[in-house]
């Protein structure tokens, strides 16, 4: 067959008689005139344009800025792309009905098609590049092309081609777009003047695009680029080369900063508020606040969902349409050949090719799913934004609320913790999911006409299965929450006992008690697990229903057809109705969980308006102004407060732009001395009471004032009510004024009003030492040394790991009580501010720190410094320093005026300051010797010192990355970052057990095989072409084999989602029992090198993904894989063709989730780490609420947290855009993969069942591959946590198994306190130098030997040797005849006591603190208890024995444990005690107690004391003095003084 043109089957083709334009393929020759244009005009353009593109100046990825009508442009670019595609589709199709073919019928299509994707390609980069005036040749492509087409419609008219032609249509359509294009051109022209106009409009790209910081440009791409994230190529193919990073990632586009959505929440919520204002029992309403801000992106939002929706209903009827074609086409070959006059196909005979069908589809499948995602990307963004916008109004409330709220219990920290972590995501979570609540219904109602019309009534039964077993869901997904919560709860609790554990490890292995502990943590677990199974029960019943819900649903369908109908089921509507099933389920299986999270977003917002709405503090006249303008400042600046973040100085400076003033200036030129004044003052703490009354004092300018009185009497509360934290129910506070005639208005009024304040419970920061002390201020050397000398604080700053650039806090180190106080005080002095106020700051300072804070930094730099100081204090024998004194007495004030005339006026209260003062200055005497600060930083050394060593085991699952980064050789380190961590998951796996693991991989294989085996059953009996005499048996004999078959698919869909469960609960606890008993087996050593919170989170954390989130993850995972397979399997099955084309599409499948798996990683890895700093932020802020408003300093942290949000919401937003880009592209492969089998089952397929087969596979493969790559990538995160608990579990443990078996060690054994040492040697590791070096000694029966030595020396290693606690590699020590190697460790253990430094309670009663194994009579331990003088004490208690002790004995003084401890060494009656420095921690009285009963009660018994003070072991029989590990001496003490050069007499005379 020749090719021409017009043909060359019709004589008439070139007749021009009738004129020109009256011969159609004229008019077609014409309309090619306009695209062979364009294609001319621009093909050198763009060449050049690309080969100068590298001269460009780069902003940003070439995403510049837009000319007007840019979307509208893209828009109806894509629409006429489709219409050119319909009239390629019509040209072709009617060219296959002639005899000749006329490329005149497509080829003009053709070429516009090209024309089309030419200028959007051209005006793409006409943009990037702003220059405008390229743009014209596109303005004389729009107007030719207008023309033409208008000529070809009107010469259609002129023929009376009647509308219903396709060819009529498609021509009056085009008219329109090249009309609307044109229009759009015109526009540009008008905005932008770049052509008849003088001067062209300069036009400037968007502030966020000049910041080069901004790496988020999802708003500021084109249309297609939007669409298919294709702008994220470039950080998703970084990450593989190195990981993402903040730096990365960028920040926020101001328009999604929560500062910005915090502005029009607010205004929105203020505007509620002004509504309901008259209204006194109305509240203002969130939800409509939250509307009118973020209204519009959610009604957008649903409208994509909506075109999604109606666009996925195209899959169903096209199916039908294709079958029936296919079946059409196979039962009648013979088409008629049409006349060429008469070429014009009508609408329905076009849709009735299959090939067109075919065609369409796809094009559905990539609209729905791009509409899809967009409707996703925008509900998160949403999201996002309300979340930072309530955060920051959340934020601004905490500042803001009053004292009293907190300090009540109104509102508790918990309760903030809450909104903040809790209440604020589900807002966010129910923001992404709301468009389902319109769509949903809508979705299920389209559905179910369609079923209707494809099948009649039956189809209403099997719609009625689906609805009537939807509530089941419901109620599922309620019983789940339930079980969630109990497990929360009981899992908590095994925390809480397990945190107790490794706290006091050290006691329990020397007691031998740690199977006691380890048991009780084992049956919480038991509890924890029970209702975990019946979280696991309700999970696998959620997926067994979600899976058999529509199988049911089909059976019940095709049985009542089968029955009720004449006509057999043809295979068009079987497999349509099946693909409609499976459209009908997801709205019913996400609606329980929609409904869920509005149910828990209601009350979620009830709690926050509550909080909204709590009480404020006061703003007293002074207090005004100061936030005002920081706010005002925010506004004003908003291109200003946007520098990158981390910056070492403060973003307030730059707001508040003030030169920070010098001293001097701040001055008051005023006489007047009296910088606060209170008169006439009743406060109250909220309750209406007032706690302070008739307050009338004044705070004498640059002069010290103390204010002192007995506990409780109200002296912090005047403080903070001077502050204008409590309420003022009369009189008043005024502060001195500020003298108008001062040069720097501003820079007064802040230092001025701004108090230096150090709280009685110290706060610190989660910053370094440095930050906590500067606390935001400029930072200047001197000073701060001269801070830091007069706290005396660089003895501990020198004992941190990196000196003041340690972190402290929460997430810190953890300093004891005085070092925390130390910091405060010194926050304090350092401020440049005119008033301090300090309250009892010497309340947990020994005696030498309080004397040398009270000369250095009191008397020196405070006063040298002219600044106000208030004190509070308990130390009387400070009294004469003071400038003026303040004494109070039940919330009034005693007495007001300086020592002397306290002393002339009421001599009675200075006699009674004098005895107190006496008892305070001989408590000194005692005090003197127990110094308190050595102890302190002792402690910190301590907890210092195996951080040398934690690096070792920080990070084991790093291990393989550091030996590579030793070659740096990126590509290995990239090779493991690609890499599944398959060993990981086989471990985890098997450590559910061999026989489950079988069960499930043959069960998951057996309910695949039956689901597939249903459908082709389904193909096989719908496709056979029945006579009628034996439908009605063979009918029968159908239905019973689909009926078996579905309910053999449908009891192996519980079977298999139940085992998965099964296998990942046994596999859980197995992971928990295995790490707990290795972790409490572990050497000592183990847990001073491995940091608490390291191995807490291996239980916590890590344990909890193990328990829940790895086995749906592992299901869902498994489930889309075979899905995914079967189809695949099913399709070449079908069709073998087909597995050609599946070849490109593998690979390309395989890149995608290769590059995602290891950014989805990264980024979230980021949203989690910077999750965790926003939460402390709030946390920290509500504990330290009274020093930040003190200090004034609430712009500076509204700053930090608005960082703090950008920084995680950015992290978030990224992990959301990856995954729409995954989500896009493998839906786009779907798509491909569904044309792939469309066109491969329609030329080569079998018959119609099978072509309905395939294409319903192909339309499930699409919902699925996006879920084996997320699910991969989820796995690939939980692995870690399989990972690190397997670093634990390759630790080696300590030898329990001695030589002896325990029932050859004699019952009374050691009878006698017997020891012999005989040339010892020890170390603490086999690596490690040996601590002890052959040391020989005898101690008698009975014998009370001391031991000492300087720091270091040994002394606790030796008495660990006794337990075994460290590794004796040579000599032995023999007690009572038995060589203590070879006992089990838990014989040698139980039989003797020690009493260890540190006194450690546990939480439960005292009973078991004294004896865990309830081996004693309570007379035993009363006897105990009064030895140790406690005995009235606990009598005094209620439940007496039975009292509670809470976490860490916290209700006992320090004295009080360590006598506790005492009773439990006589409990267990040992003829060998070991006191180990147990007087260190502990006052005079307590120390006198323990010295009294070791002399009587443990007369009978040998004792070896190890002596922090050498002074106690004077009186004992036998010294061992050590040094660097040798023993150097040995005799009693009195002969050891002889010697004049001894090193005991040297340790005397320097300690005395």
């Amino acid at each position: 067959m020749r090719l021409s043109f017009c043909g060359n089957d019709n004589a008439s083709a070139y007749n021009i008689s009738a004129g020109v334009l009256r011969n159609v393929c004229f008019v077609d020759a014409l309309n090619l005139v306009p695209h062979v244009f364009l294609l001319f005009i621009t093909f050198p353009i763009l060449f050049i344009g690309w080969g100068s593109q590298s001269s460009k100046v780069q902003i940003h990825h070439n995403t510049w800025l837009h000319f007007p009508g840019h979307n509208l442009r893209w828009i109806l670019t894509f629409t006429l792309l489709f219409v050119h595609v319909c009239e390629i589709a019509e040209g072709i199709v009617s060219d296959t009905q002639m005899k000749s073919r006329h490329l005149h019928l497509f080829l003009p299509a053709i070429m516009g098609f090209v024309a089309a994707t030419v200028s959007i390609v051209y005006y793409h980069n006409i943009e990037t590049s702003n220059f405008p005036k390229l743009l014209l040749a596109l303005f004389l492509y729009w107007i030719m092309a207008f023309v033409t087409k208008t000529i070809k419609l009107v010469r259609y008219c002129q023929d009376g081609v009647p509308f219903s032609q396709l060819r009529f249509c498609i021509t009056g359509i085009m008219v329109i777009l090249y009309g609307l294009l044109m229009a759009v051109e015109i526009n540009v022209i008008r905005v932008r003047r770049y052509v008849f106009f003088m001067n062209p409009q300069k036009v400037k790209p968007p502030e966020d695009l000049q910041d080069l910081g901004v790496r988020f440009l999802q708003p500021f791409v084109n249309l297609l680029s939007k669409a298919t994230y294709w702008w994220m190529n470039t950080l998703i193919i970084s990450a593989h080369k190195k990981p993402v990073d903040l730096k990365a990632i960028g920040k926020l586009p101001i328009a999604m900063r929560a500062l910005t959505n915090y502005v029009c929440l607010k205004e929105a919520y203020e505007e509620q508020k002004k509504k309901v204002a008259d209204q006194p029992n109305r509240s203002p309403s969130i939800w409509l606040a939250m509307y009118s801000a973020f209204g519009r992106p959610i009604l957008l939002s649903s409208t994509f969902r909506y075109l999604a929706d109606l666009l996925g209903f195209a899959g169903p009827l096209c199916i039908s349409g294709i079958v029936q074609g296919f079946q059409n086409t196979t039962n009648n070959t013979n088409t008629t050949e049409k006349n060429p006059s008469n070429s014009y196909l009508s609408s329905e005979e076009f849709l009735r090719n299959v090939y067109v069908l075919a065609v369409l589809l796809f094009l559905a499948l990539i609209l729905q799913r791009t509409f899809l995602q967009a409707s996703y990307y925008v509900t998160t963004e949403t999201g996002i934004n309300l979340r930072g916008a309530l955060l920051a109004m959340i934020y601004n409330k905490i500042l803001r609320l009053s004292t009293s709220n907190l300090s009540m219990g109104e509102m508790t920290l918990g309760q903030i913790n809450n909104l903040v972590a809790i209440e604020t995501n589900q807002l966010m979570w129910f923001l992404f999911l709301c468009p389902n609540l319109w769509a949903m219904p809508v979705q299920i109602i389209m559905g179910v006409i369609l079923l209707y019309n494809l099948l009649g009534v039956s189809a209403l039964v099997g719609a009625a299965v689906i609805v009537l077993l939807a509530p089941i869901q419901y109620f599922i997904a309620t019983k789940l929450a339930e079980a969630q919560k109990s497990t929360l709860d009981y899992s908590t609790e095994r925390l809480k006992k397990t945190n107790e554990i490794l706290k006091g490890i050290k006691l329990l292995k020397l007691y031998a008690w740690e199977h006691i502990f380890c048991t009780s943590v084992e049956e919480t677990r038991m509890k924890e697990l029970t209702s975990l199974k019946t979280f696991a029960l309700h999970t696998s019943l959620s997926i067994f229903m979600n899976a058999a819900i529509p199988i049911a649903a089909v059976l019940a369908t095709f049985v009542t057809y089968a029955y009720t109908n004449d006509k057999p089921l043809q295979p068009a509507q079987a497999f349509a109705s099946l693909s409609l099933f499976h459209i009908l389920v997801t709205p019913l299986f996400l609606l329980s969980t929609v409904v869920r999270f509005a149910v828990k977003a209601i009350i979620s917002v009830q709690k926050l308006n509550e909080f909204l709405l709590s009480d404020e503090i006061g703003d007293d006249s002074w207090r005004g102004g100061d936030s005002s303008v920081a706010y005002e400042s925010c506004k004003k600046h908003t291109g200003l407060h946007t520098k990158a973040i981390n910056r070492r100085q403060p973003l307030r400076y730059q707001l508040e732009s003030y030169e920070q003033p010098t001293k001097k200036q701040t001055r008051p030129v005023e006489i007047d001395d009296i910088a606060i004044k209170v008169t006439n003052g009743y406060f109250s703490w909220g309750s209406g009471l007032a706690t302070l009354s008739n307050i009338n004092i004044r705070i004498p300018t640059g002069q010290m004032t103390m204010i002192v009185g007995q506990v409780g009497c109200g002296k912090s509360s005047l403080l903070l009510a001077i502050l204008g934290e409590m309420q003022t129910l009369e009189g008043k506070v005024h502060w001195s004024n500020v003298n108008e005639s001062e040069p720097s208005f501003e820079a007064s009024r802040r230092n001025r009003y701004s108090v230096a304040y150090a709280a009685q419970k110290p706060w610190l920061l989660n910053a370094t030492v440095e930050e906590n002390i500067i606390f935001g201020s400029p930072f200047n050397k001197q000073r701060y040394k001269a801070v830091t000398d007069a706290c005396s604080l660089q003895p501990d700053i020198d004992l941190l790991p990196f000196g003041d650039q340690t972190e402290i806090g929460e997430r810190g180190i953890n300093l004891s009580g005085g070092q925390r106080q130390r910091i405060c005080v010194a926050r304090a002095l350092y401020q440049n501010t005119n008033i301090v106020f300090l309250d009892d700051p010497f309340s947990a300072l020994d005696i030498h720190l309080s004397d040398h804070l009270m000369q250095e930094g009191i008397l020196k730099f405070l006063q040298e410094d002219k600044r106000t100081l208030v004190l509070v204090t308990h130390k009387l024998q400070y009294l004469p320093h003071a400038d003026w004194i303040i004494a109070m007495k039940d919330g009034m004030v005693l007495r007001e005026g300086t020592l002397k005339d306290i002393q002339n006026k009421d001599v009675e209260l200075y006699e009674h300051w004098k005895t107190l003062m006496n008892r305070q200055d001989q408590e000194l005497e005692k005090d003197m010797e127990a110094d308190q600060t050595t102890l302190e930083r002792k402690t910190l050394r301590r907890a210092m010192y195996p951080r040398e060593s934690k690096s070792q085991l920080e990070d084991e699952d790093e291990e393989e990355e550091e030996e590579e980064d030793e070659d740096d050789n990126m590509s290995t380190v990239l090779r493991l970052r690609t890499k599944m961590p398959w060993k990981t998951c086989w471990r985890y796996l098997t450590s559910g057990g061999f026989f489950l693991l079988f069960l499930m991989i043959f069960s998951k294989l057996l309910k695949h095989s039956v689901i597939v085996a249903i459908d082709y059953w389904l193909a096989t009996w719908t496709s056979m072409d029945n006579a009628n005499e034996v439908r009605n048996v063979d009918d029968t004999y159908h239905v019973a084999v689909f009926s078996i078959l579905s309910g053999a698919g449908i009891v192996l869909c519980l079977i298999t989602s139940l085992t998965v469960e099964w296998m990942g609960l046994t596999a859980a606890k197995n992971l928990h029992h295995n790490l707990l008993n290795k972790i409490i087996l572990g050497p000592i050593r183990f847990f001073d090198m491995t940091p608490l919170g390291l191995i807490l989170n291996r239980f916590s954390a890590d344990t909890n993904i193990i328990d829940q989130h790895i086995p749906p993850t592992l299901e869902s995972l498994t489930r889309s894989t075979l899905l995914c397979l079967s189809a695949i399997g099913m399709i070449s099955y079908a069709t073998p063709w087909f597995l050609v084309a599946l070849v490109p599409l593998g690979i390309a499948f395989y890149f995608i989730q290769k590059y995602f798996r290891v950014a989805s990683k990264d980024l979230q890895e980021l949203d989690d780490s910077t999750q965790l700093p926003l939460l402390c932020h709030f946390s920290e802020t509500a504990e330290g609420l009274t020093t930040i408003r003190a200090f004034r300093h609430e712009a500076r942290f509204k700053q930090r947290m608005l960082e703090l949000t950008d920084t995680n919401n950015i992290a978030y937003l990224f992990l959301s855009a990856a995954n729409r880009w995954l989500e896009v592209r493998t839906d786009y492969l779907g798509a491909c993969i569904v044309l792939t089998a469309a066109v491969t089952s329609i030329t080569e397929g079998p018959n119609s069942g099978f072509v309905g087969l395939g294409l319903l596979y192909a339309l499930t493969i699409t919902n699925y591959l996006n879920w084996v790559v997320r699910n991969l990538a989820d796995l690939e995160v939980q692995m870690g946590a399989v990972k690190k608990v397997h670093s634990f579990l390759n630790m080696e443990s300590e030898n329990y198994d001695g030589y002896l078996d325990p029932s050859q060690v004699p019952k009374d054994w050691p009878q006698e306190g017997e020891i012999k040492i005989e040339n010892l040697c020890v170390r603490y590791e086999n690596n490690l130098k040996p601590v002890l070096k052959h040391v020989k000694a005898y101690i008698k029966p009975g014998q009370k030997v001391g031991i000492c030595g300087r720091t270091g020396s040994g002394k606790s290693s030796l008495s660990l040797a006794f337990f075994r606690m460290v590794d004796i590699f040579d000599g032995r020590i023999v007690i009572d005849g038995i060589d203590i190697s070879k006992l089990p460790l838990h014989t040698l253990r139980s039989r003797l006591s020690i009493i260890l430094q540190d006194p450690i309670l546990f939480s439960g009663s005292i009973r078991f603190n004294l004896d865990p194994e309830c081996k004693c009579t309570d007379d035993r331990l009363w006897e105990a208890l009064e030895i140790a003088q406690l005995k009235n004490m606990v009598k005094s208690l209620p439940g007496g024995l039975d009292a509670m002790v809470t976490e860490g004995g916290e209700n006992f003084s320090v004295g009080q444990r360590q006598l506790f401890c005492l009773a439990r060494a006589f409990v267990r009656k040992s003829s060998i005690l070991i006191m180990d420095e147990a007087t260190a921690s502990i006052d005079m009285a307590t120390e006198n107690i323990l010295q009294k009963v070791v002399m009587t009660a443990f007369a009978d018994r040998t004792v070896v004391t190890i002596a922090h003070r050498v002074s106690h072991i004077l009186d004992a029989n036998i010294v061992l003095v050590l040094s660097e590990g040798f023993l150097v001496e040995c005799d009693t003490a009195s002969n050891l003084l002889l010697k004049e050069d001894g090193l005991f007499t040297t340790l005397v005379k320097t300690h005395k």
